[in-house]
């Protein structure tokens, strides 16, 4: 079947992307930006690839009319203050232009929106529906509570909390009940409800088989890491103290710890297991889950991470819009060494952040983060999600990839901090040499005062970081 995969660049997108070419199916993936759309030569042979923006409609005129099937993936969880009106802009102008396909289904991935009192990111989630419910198609919602997965929100901030905290003193919404659900499990379902009469029109709910506490998924993850954790809870942490606990525990954003703690104050439980029952799955309990998504991460298998989105950063627009490093009033840090192996020295910039570091000062890199923390930004914590492969537009510590070429020996960075300026951190193979330069583009004086009053810093530590990249 043709079908049409809208959010193929995010956490969910990514995954389902693989499963519906090994069915056979032509998916054509709809993109923002083509520059992070990296799935693989395997799979890129079996795909086509346009680049659209749900909020602009004339841009989805590319989308091709002979489509049967539509994924309706895009999610936002900006706390911007009209991201919900965005959310319902998006859905009208991709429904409009649906209505002008062939497509007999669309399935969309929302939320379980079960209680009266439903937090603003929940709420958007429902305005979509019904937006989306308007078309000359039949819609199929599967709505989700707490996805676990390797590389997902919800399991990356679990993480943090147990394995940096050996005691918590945690807000009293640890007592709100969910329902997790396995990654696997939900991409299941959403391949399973393809060109299926049964869920045409319909909506339903999809959890694990358990309903558990946050602080029994906290006290559950240490068990299956075998550690000791204990969890007092308060009644007076206001949602505010609550985001920005999570925000400086964990790698989340600040943007997306409001959000969250938003949520978790709403009970996500299933209405009942009408879906489960139609397609006959067995579901991983919650601790099978976890299991699951360790064994993705001690192989090195993680497809998609939440940390690669746009949201979890500070950039704004499209990668290709900084792949452009200025020249005119910039201030330049150059280096160059020579490298007795070109080959040894891509495979170092390569695996560059997350665990490995980055060839000195660590602790230095650490505290900046801790710093950058402070100020409002992303940190050191987001880490990679591949200790082996680069796109343009992952996340490594607090830079996003604007351009990778293995062949062509470069890699261009751009620095998410708090920072009065812009900075790119640019690696290049030319001649047998690596050279390494840091640009700055300051904004006004103060600008100017940092350059200056961190110049020791670089010095002493990209100097000698050029010096360990290059060394066999």
């Amino acid at each position: 079947m043709r079908i049409l995969l809208t959010g193929a660049t995010g956490y969910i997108g990514k995954r389902l992307l693989p499963v519906l070419v090994h069915k056979g199916h032509h998916v054509t993936c709809v993109v923002r930006d083509k520059k992070r759309a990296a799935f693989g030569t395997t799979i890129e042979k079996s795909i086509d690839i346009i680049e659209a923006d749900l909020l602009n409609k004339q841009s989805l005129q590319k989308i091709p009319e002979d489509i049967d099937i539509a994924y309706y993936l895009v999610h936002s969880m900006s706390d911007s203050r009209d991201y919900a009106e965005q959310e319902k802009l998006s859905a009208i102008n991709f429904r409009e232009q649906i209505n002008k396909t062939t497509t007999k289904q669309v399935i969309y991935l929302s939320g379980i929106v079960n209680d009266q009192s439903l937090s603003k990111h929940l709420k958007s989630r429902l305005n979509v529906e019904q937006e989306l419910a308007k078309g000359d198609y039949a819609l199929t919602t599967l709505r989700a509570g707490i996805i676990i997965g390797s590389g997902s929100a919800s399991f990356e901030i679990i993480r943090d909390l147990v394995e940096k905290l050996p005691v918590m003193v945690a807000p009293k919404w640890l007592k709100t009940r969910c329902q997790p659900i396995a990654i696997s499990d939900v991409i299941r379902f959403l391949e399973l409800s393809i060109n299926n009469p049964a869920v045409f029109n319909k909506s339903f709910d999809i959890g694990g088989n358990e309903i558990l506490t946050y602080k029994q998924m906290l006290l559950r993850f240490a068990k299956v890491r075998g550690l000791k954790r204990r969890i007092i809870s308060v009644p007076v942490m206001t949602p505010r103290l609550s985001s920005y606990w999570l925000y400086f525990v964990t790698s989340t954003s600040y943007k997306l710890a409001t959000t969250l703690v938003d949520s978790m104050r709403v009970e996500v439980i299933a209405r009942d297991d009408e879906l489960n029952q139609l397609f006959k799955l067995q579901l991983l309990s919650y601790e099978e889950s976890l299991q699951q998504a360790f064994k993705k991460i001690e192989q090195n298998e993680i497809i998609s991470s939440w940390k690669d989105s746009f949201v979890s950063g500070q950039l704004h627009g499209q990668v290709s819009d900084f792949i452009n490093v200025p020249k005119f009033g910039c201030f330049k840090d150059v280096r160059i060494a020579e490298t007795p192996s070109a080959e040894n020295t891509i495979e170092k910039i390569w695996q560059i952040g997350g665990e490995n570091g980055w060839y000195y000062g660590n602790r230095l890199w650490k505290f900046r983060g801790f710093m950058d923390k402070v100020a409002g930004g992303v940190g050191l914590r987001r880490g990679r999600t591949n200790m082996h492969t680069i796109s343009a537009g992952d996340a490594i510590d607090f830079w996003r990839v604007i351009y990778a070429n293995k062949k062509e020996g470069r890699l261009l960075l751009y620095a998410e901090m708090k920072i009065p300026g812009e900075v790119w951190l640019e690696f290049k193979i030319r001649n047998k040499q690596l050279i390494q330069a840091i640009t700055f583009r300051p904004k006004g004086l103060w600008g100017r005062i940092y350059w200056y009053l961190f110049k020791p810093f670089r010095s002493f530590v990209f100097k000698r970081m050029i010096a360990n990249i290059v060394k066999c």
